[in-house]
């Protein structure tokens, strides 16, 4: 297996409608695996996802879990997922659908450098960076 470096991210009970919200955005196979199925069969998080991994065509991999009951979870606080590319039909898809129903902190419009460039946090307190390279 190649390298590579990807987010995961961690959930307070909504890891899975998370990652399946991200599939919608992104495209992709999302393979999850609760801790029902690993041992935990009974109690409050049997149905709560231990690990879930998206995996896209564009090569995008992103993972999440929901954190065990007793941990504490703050949500965008130590994390930027960035996301870079030169395809502004498709960067500008995963904008509006990032943003639609969170909350923009930078518009995603021409920046000084000359980039196409947003920060908005999603409605599931994850924030991105989105980045649309400039046409030569």
């Amino acid at each position: 297996m190649a390298s590579r470096l990807n987010p995961y991210l961690s959930f307070n009970g909504t890891a899975r409608a998370a990652l399946e919200y991200y599939q919608e955005v992104f495209g992709g196979t999302l393979t999850v695996n609760t801790f029902g199925e690993f041992g935990a069969a009974s109690g409050p998080e049997a149905d709560n996802i231990m690990h879930g991994m998206l995996e896209t065509s564009s090569g995008y991999t992103i993972m999440g879990a929901d954190t065990p009951n007793g941990e504490a979870v703050t949500p965008g606080s130590s994390i930027t997922v960035s996301l870079s590319g030169d395809d502004s039909d498709e960067f500008g898809g995963y904008w509006t659908k990032l943003s639609d129903g969170g909350a923009v902190t930078m518009p995603f419009e021409k920046q000084m450098w000359g980039d196409v460039f947003g920060m908005c946090t999603d409605k599931f307190g994850i924030a991105w960076m989105v980045n649309v390279a400039a046409q030569e």
